[in-house]
């Protein structure tokens, strides 16, 4: 933000935190605007307020008060911390293992490569709407266009691919 910030660009960011701690529920995050003028910092502001009035009066903060208990405690924050970097790991294997068996069952020569360059819970795993319709039947809820949740496919055993 600071970037764009310093470079006299205007934006808004929103950020959700409430997943990096599981605490989905909870709904909390920020909203941060930098408007180049003061009035126009005024309206955006004002319009803000409209928006959430009608959401909620008084936001929750059980989430934030988790968050601030977990980080302001070093031991607590260092054990979400192996804890994430656990959950990281075992999301990267999965992406792992989902390449290693789409490289040896698709002989069409597709390059599988992207889902290892992927980030995140969801992956796009590049098959078609047949082949996920066909995975979805058979074992596995895969999106129409592909996506899958990454956390939630085992690494136990054989993965099947429609193929």
């Amino acid at each position: 933000m600071r970037s764009f910030a310093a470079r006299g660009m205007e934006l808004l960011v929103a950020q959700s935190y409430s997943k990096n701690l599981g605490l989905y529920t909870e709904r909390f995050g920020a909203i941060n605007v930098v408007c180049s003028l003061a009035d126009a910092a005024a309206r955006v502001k004002s319009q803000l307020k409209r928006i959430a009035r009608p959401m909620y009066s008084s936001p929750p903060v059980h989430g934030a008060r988790i968050v601030a208990n977990v980080v302001g405690d070093p031991a607590l924050f260092n054990e979400w911390k192996v804890e994430m970097e656990m959950m990281a790991g075992r999301i990267k294997n999965v992406r792992q293992k989902l390449f290693d068996c789409l490289s040896v069952k698709d002989k069409s020569g597709k390059d599988w490569s992207f889902i290892l360059k992927q980030i995140g819970m969801f992956s796009f795993t590049g098959l078609n709407k047949t082949q996920s319709d066909n995975m979805t039947n058979k074992w596995a809820c895969l999106h129409d266009e592909g996506w899958k949740n990454i956390p939630g496919w085992t690494v136990f055993g054989q993965m099947r691919i429609p193929f």
